[in-house]
This record gives structure tokens, sequence and C-alpha cells, in this order.
């Protein structure tokens, strides 16, 4: 059996020898990560300030990585929201492209291989870390409308209590900076 120190050092090696397929790739690795957020991301989470909170970064830090990506040509800036000063980022088909080529391909093509059971306990397990480490920091912790205390409906009448708003089909599986887990806190992990 591992212990705490050993798994938490495993999850940190296997994010590093993922991230070392990044050394030849057209992107840096904060790069990639922008451009699998916002093809993950619904309309409303897709703006620099959702960025930074997912990637645990500044908002100058992920507005830099933001426009380096539309200076190659892989976002552009969408529809402004709602209240006409927050920018909206969409992928451009040479961003759709390009995400074919993405450097994870090989660690999602190992994850896809594990047996069911080990896949289905990954499955369950991570969201729950990821929810622990963000509630231990008091960070945002992103997650998708069917999961979500403001969803009411179903996905093909999906409404946001917190936006106020309908939400379209396929946003209900897209990740969401508004995500608020339906319990007040997650289930305690071992401490």
């Amino acid at each position: 059996m591992s212990t705490p120190d050993e798994i938490a050092e495993l999850l940190i090696h296997l994010a590093r020898a993922a991230r070392a397929e990044d050394a030849d790739a057209q992107l840096t690795p904060a790069q990639w990560t922008a451009l699998r957020f916002l093809s993950r991301a619904n309309t409303v989470s897709r703006t620099p300030s959702a960025f930074a909170s997912f990637h645990a970064t500044t908002r100058g830090t992920a507005t830099q990585t933001l426009k380096a990506l539309e200076a190659k040509g892989l976002i552009r800036r969408g529809d402004t929201q709602s209240d006409g000063r927050k920018v909206c980022y969409d992928l451009t088909p040479k961003g759709r492209a390009l995400l074919a080529q993405d450097p994870l391909r090989d660690l999602t093509a190992a994850v896809a291989g594990l047996p069911p059971a080990l896949y289905e306990a990954l499955g369950q397990t991570m969201p729950r870390l990821v929810a622990e480490l963000a509630r231990r920091r008091d960070a945002p912790s992103f997650g998708t409308c069917t999961d979500c205390r403001h969803f009411e409906g179903r996905p093909q009448d999906a409404f946001c209590a917190c936006m106020a708003r309908m939400i379209a089909a396929p946003e209900t599986t897209q990740l969401c900076v508004n995500f608020n887990k339906p319990d007040a806190e997650p289930p305690r992990l071992r401490d």
C-alpha cells in the first residue's frame, strides 16, 4: 500500500512526464492548457479571468497566454458577454486542428486502456482530489453543469440558477467557472 506522500509524488511525476511531451510541441505547456481549457469550457467561462482561476495563475499571465494563442491564429475574440466588458474567446478551425496533435494523447490513451474498474475508480477519485485541494486552498473548483448545485432541469431544457438563464444542451457537459458542488463541502479525505 502506498503512502499519501508516495501517491502525491506519483501524481506530480505523472503530470511532469505528460508535460515532457510538450517539449517538441508547437506551444508552451501553458498555451496547451489554455487551448484545452477553451475547447472544454462553456461560453461564460472562456474568459481570461476564468482561465487564470483554472490554471492557478494571475490574470496578467493568463491574458498573455491567450494573446499569444490569438497571435498564432488559434483562438479569436468572441462576442463580449452581457455586461460588455468581459472578453470571451473561441477556438478557430486552426486551433481545433492543432488539438488533434495534443501532446497529452499518450496519457489519454494510457487512461483509456485501464481496466474498467480502475478507469471508473480514477474517474471518481480525481475530481474528489481536485475539489479537496481547491477547498484546502480556498480556490475555485471547476465542473460541469449536470454536477452543479445551480443546475435545474435536464440537459435538453437546462436552466442555470446562478446565471438565471437557459443553457444549451452542449454546454451542460462543458467546464463552468460558476460551478458549485451540490454538497456545501466535498466529503473530507483522510488528513
